[in-house]
Formats: structure tokens, C-alpha cells, sequence
């Protein structure tokens, strides 16, 4: 029986090995969730909600539960996509029933139009996106997937295939795909505020310095980095993550202590962030040297003064090496569990940002 106000859906997967395919399936969402086994019965629970397999003669039985029609889509097409990565027998025909059948497009995703892009600091331009309802993306996370369509084309978008997997467009109508954090949303003009950091021609650049009043781009989302409850923060990352570290510290409540601490590359990219909160903002600049290279935010996270007996979260967010060094220090020096704390490579050296990798 389904928990109340949970949605539901399910599906019949014919395969040749369907006890197989449930300890494939098993073995590799071990890795992103719970999982329980029970003969040929497994269960896996996740932030998204749960999915039952059983393997039958000739099938394997999937039964999924989850909290809204977002969640539910993600549980059904990350089932759905594994599925056929896994079958030795080729794409398995089937169909779900229940809950968000008659759904025809990513709940998830928004179209949505360039109403302006103006450089904000030297290094940094703003792309305000109309977006219909953008009071829609005020919750489920700060991040959002920008979809950007080759110029001069129609854009074609992502959809949804007879079995839940999304159906991406190849060719001449692919799609460009950037994370960026949602800076600011205005419900009364249905925009929204996207910033990015200039990185040379990489695609995000390209587009943010190249955006017309008018171009479409698509979003999904949003997702990752909801703000956690707690007395004290510790908001710490380069330029990439100023934009989330400057919605946070805006978001919080007048009772809340945060700690910032902002590498960029000079005085030139530093930019005004206001809090109810009571906020201690250091700007650490580079001052010449190549982002990524310096050791400039490591040290000066290590020389924080925690206060003791308080509820913390720490958020971190840079360069991939800088990253796993400063994860390393939350979890073993300062003995942070996971759920208190991201520390999220933004970026890689040789690599074009964001990666957005994090554990």
C-alpha cells in the first residue's frame, strides 16, 4: 500500500534474465541510495523515492513511489535508461501505468527566453531568462541545467520516449548543457538571473557574451544545494560559486552567523552581498596568478575559528583539486558529516565548467 499523497506508477519489462537484470540494477544504485535484498525481490530507496523490483518468468515487475511528478519522472527514466544500458537482448519494449502516464514533457523543464545579458564585474555577465512561472524554481534546489540550441536553428527539446527515457536531440539540433546557479528570481516579471564567469570560448561564455533579447534556451531543474538549517555557515569558493554563496547568504534568517570567503581575481570582481544574517565577508584575490593555481581559499578555510556548540554547514565550491583538498579537510579535520556539508568541484583545470562534482 502506498504511503498517502505518495505517487505511483509501475511496468512489466520482459527480458530474457530478469534475475540478472534486478542484480544489476541493484549493484549499481548501491552507489546513490539504500539497497535491500529479499531473494528475488529488491528494494532501493533514494531522496527521489523507492522502486520494487521482482524478478518473474519472462519479466522483471518494477513498482515505484514517489513525493511529486519531478521525483517520480527521475526515478522511472533512471530505471528506464539503465534497463536498456544493461540488456544483453537489445531495447526492451514497455510502458508504465499509474501516476504521470499521460505526461508528455520533462516536468522539470522550462522554456524560457534571453530578456538581457550585461557584464556585472570585468569577468562576470548576467543573463536575465524569462521564464513563465518562475516561482516554479524557487524550490527543489539553486542549480539549473541551461539548454542552449545551436544558433539560427528551431530549437528541438528534450522528450520523453514510450518507456520514461528522455530522448535527447543529436546532430545539427544538440543541445549545449551548462549547471549554473540561479542568482535571483523575480515572481512579479517571471525572470530569472543566471551569472557567468567568462572562461575564455568556453560554450557558457559563448553564450552569455553572445545572448540576444529574444534567443530561446531551455532549463531543467532546479535541483542540488538546497540550503540546510543551522546557526553558523561557512560559505567559502572562487568565482564560480560566488553566485550561490551570495543567493545563500541573502536567504538567511536575521538569527544566523556565516562566515564567507571569496577568492576572485582582484578587487575589480568583488560585488555587494547583503544579508539579514550576520555575515564576515573576506574577498581573497588572486592578484595575477591563474585561477585554480593558488592556495589562497585552502589556507584561509583552515584558519576559521568554529564556534562551539552550534549548528554548522559548510558549502564549498572551486577548482577540482582544491575541492577534494578542502573535502578532505571538512570530513577528517573537522569530522563534518555528509550532511553537513558539499564541497562541489565547479570547475577543472584544462576543463570547461562547471562539473559540479561532489559526494
Amino acid at each position: 500500500m502506498a504511503e498517502p499523497d505518495m505517487l505511483v506508477a509501475s511496468t512489466r519489462i520482459p527480458l530474457s534474465d530478469p534475475a540478472t537484470m534486478l542484480e544489476k540494477l541493484c549493484s549499481h544504485f548501491a552507489e546513490h541510495g539504500t539497497v535491500t535484498r529479499d531473494g528475488g525481490i529488491g528494494r532501493l530507496e533514494s531522496p527521489f523515492g523507492t522502486v520494487e523490483l521482482e524478478a518473474a518468468a519472462g519479466a522483471l515487475h518494477v513498482s515505484t513511489r514517489s513525493p511529486n511528478l519531478s521525483y517520480l519522472f527521475v526515478v522511472k527514466s533512471s530505471v528506464a535508461e539503465h534497463v536498456v544500458e544493461f540488456s544483453p537482448d537489445g531495447v526492451p519494449v514497455f510502458a508504465w501505468s499509474g501516476d504521470g502516464s499521460s505526461v508528455s514533457e520533462i516536468p522539470f523543464f522550462h522554456r524560457a527566453t534571453v530578456r538581457s545579458s550585461r557584464r556585472i564585474t570585468p569577468r562576470m555577465q548576467r543573463v536575465t531568462l524569462a521564464v513563465e512561472d518562475a516561482g516554479k524554481l524557487e524550490d527543489g534546489g539553486l542549480h539549473v541545467r541551461v539548454l542552449i540550441p545551436p544558433k539560427r536553428r528551431v530549437p528541438v527539446w528534450p522528450s520523453i520516449a514510450g518507456d520514461g527515457r528522455v530522448i535527447w536531440p543529436k546532430g545539427e539540433d544538440e543541445l549545449t548543457g551548462r549547471v549554473y546557479t540561479i542568482r535571483s528570481i523575480d515572481k512579479a516579471r517571471s525572470t530569472v538571473d543566471i551569472d557567468v564567469v567568462l572562461h575564455d570560448d568556453s560554450a557558457g561564455s559563448v553564450w552569455a557574451l553572445s545572448a540576444q533579447p529574444g534567443d530561446p534556451v531551455g532549463l531543467t531543474g532546479p535541483g542540488g544545494g538546497e540550503i540546510v538549517l543551522a546557526d553558523w555557515y561557512l560559505l567559502c569558493g572562487d568565482e564560480t560559486a560566488l553566485p550561490v554563496i551570495a543567493r545563500i547568504a541573502e536567504s538567511l534568517p536575521s538569527q544566523a552567523r556565516a562566515t564567507l570567503l571569496i577568492e576572485v581575481a582582484d578587487d575589480g570582481e568583488e560585488q555587494p552581498i547583503s544579508s539579514a544574517a550576520a555575515i564576515d565577508l573576506s574577498w581573497l584575490h588572486r592578484n595575477g596568478a591563474e585561477a585554480g593555481t593558488t592556495d589562497l581559499l585552502e589556507r584561509a578555510v583552515r584558519a576559521v575559528e568554529w564556534p562551539e556548540g552550534v549548528v554548522t554547514y559548510a558549502l564549498i565550491g572551486c577548482e577540482q583539486v582544491q575541492a577534494r583538498a578542502l573535502r578532505a579537510y571538512l570530513r577528517k579535520d573537522r569530522a563534518l558529516p555528509k550532511e553537513r556539508h558539499i564541497a562541489a568541484a565547479y570547475w577543472r583545470r584544462g576543463g570547461e565548467p562547471p562539473l559540479q562534482e561532489r559526494d
